[in-house]
């Protein structure tokens, strides 16, 4: 999909930007994201599923007609054989229920926990489609930058080509400096290539993530692209842990489904004892008789009333069945202790990566000014020496690899920081970039 997309870029002429925010981006992808669509199916389906194991629990009316005809030889209740014809005509409506009431119940407990499990997943799937959402959009917002930095350089080299050139006309410079000029001026356009090269990679990344057409040409808000805070930085690894173990809904979707389990496990060691409940109700009317006489019809009334227990596999002392069970919800207890603890650690990496993105962003900060003054130093001198030039070429490209590494800066203490809120659980609505 990704090689498609960039070839499609390649051989089609450039569409009509499209224009977007994060906040579009994260809204796009709330609502056109197909794995998010197939978790919410997932909820939809599940929930179905437990009202169809609370329905089962109330009774069902089954109306019905029959016609019954016998010619022919048949036999008394005395055992004497005689020939008879005769037909039988009958209509109904039968209140009925048939309950294995004890597992019924814990059955439909199950599918309850097991419905809120499947919505918590789902939660959870929308949180790390937005967060790949919001990498793709930094991406997409760091390459954009790059290309404009990178056409300033190219910009800028090409200025000094010429500078170096007439001086070397006039004599005041070696004829080698062109050549240095030129190389650092083709390098400068390695740098356009590559930044182009990933502007295309991130725009069709973030396009197939939103569903948008594959050939579209995103332009993120650059004003948006300054370091973003959605995890305060004065937070504690305890306080992000406990916001995480109580706000992480993989931590709701595992108690769910080990309450499911218990539900499951409770269904067969105590709802075997619950009796087997079968009742019905039946009114309706009855008319026959020999030959083609049906009569006169005549009302009836049916009642029934049954209780039973089960005994061995399937009921009482179905023992496999309760290992079965049992070993069931110790897995599910075991997969919340692993997923406590596989949280815990996510939370304390996030937060370390977290922390050294903001250090790294701070030194590319400090890196960059002095690129800048550098320059402004050079750029002062009026002479074209051998030294002179190279000076120039070597602080020119300090400039550049200063700014690019400033753009990754901060696209990385913002993907950082959206991998923290992440790992943290915080609601992103309570927790604004700012």
């Amino acid at each position: 999909m990704l090689f498609l997309g960039l070839l499609t870029r390649v051989l089609l002429p450039a569409a009509e930007p499209k224009h977007l925010t994060l906040e579009t981006s994260l809204r796009l992808a709330g609502a056109a994201n197909l794995s998010l669509q197939i978790a919410q199916e997932r909820v939809v389906e599940a929930r179905s599923l437990y009202e169809q194991q609370r329905q089962s629990l109330f009774p069902w009316l089954a109306p019905g007609l029959a016609y019954k005809r016998h010619a022919g030889a048949l036999q008394d209740i005395g055992g004497s054989v005689f020939d008879a014809s005769k037909q039988l005509g009958s209509g109904q409506f039968i209140l009925q229920t048939q309950l294995e009431l004890g597992e019924s119940i814990y059955r439909t407990l199950a599918s309850k926990q097991i419905a809120e499990a499947t919505e918590a997943a789902s939660q959870a799937r929308r949180r790390e489609i937005l967060l790949a959402v919001a990498v793709a959009y930094w991406d997409l917002s760091r390459a954009t930058v790059a290309v404009a930095t990178t056409e300033e350089s190219r910009r800028l080299s090409s200025r000094l080509l010429e500078q170096v050139s007439q001086a070397v006309k006039v004599g005041v410079a070696f004829a080698g400096d062109i050549e240095r000029v030129r190389l650092q001026l083709e390098r400068t356009e390695t740098q356009c290539l590559q930044s182009r090269m990933e502007t295309g990679v991130a725009t069709t990344r973030l396009a197939q993530l939103l569903r948008l057409p594959s050939e579209i040409h995103l332009e993120p808000d650059l004003t948006e692209f300054i370091p973003v805070i959605l995890v305060g930085t004065n937070r504690s690894v305890g306080s992000l842990i406990a916001s995480a173990l109580g706000l992480r809904p993989e931590l709701r979707q595992s108690r769910a489904l080990i309450a499911a389990a218990r539900a499951q496990h409770n269904g067969v060691t105590k709802g075997p004892w619950i009796p087997e409940i079968g009742a019905q109700v039946g009114v309706g009317g009855l008319s026959g008789g020999r030959n083609g006489n049906f009569g006169s019809l005549d009302d009836f009334q049916d009642y029934g009333l049954g209780v039973s227990w089960r005994i061995g596999p399937g009921g009482i002392g179905d023992r496999q069945r309760i290992r079965t069970a049992a070993a069931r919800l110790r897995i599910a207890e075991l997969d919340q202790e692993k997923s406590g603890d596989d949280i815990r650690a996510e939370v304390i990496e996030a937060q370390i990566r977290a922390a050294f993105a903001g250090q790294q962003l701070t030194s590319a900060s400090r890196m960059i000014t002095a690129a800048q003054r550098l320059v402004k130093f050079t750029r002062t001198r009026q002479k074209f020496g051998v030294g002179e030039v190279m000076e120039a070429i070597d602080a020119e490209g300090e400039l550049t690899r200063s700014q690019l590494a400033h753009l990754e800066a901060v696209a990385e203490y913002n993907r950082r920081q959206w991998q923290l809120w992440q790992a943290s659980g915080l609601d992103i609505s309570s927790d604004k970039s700012r």
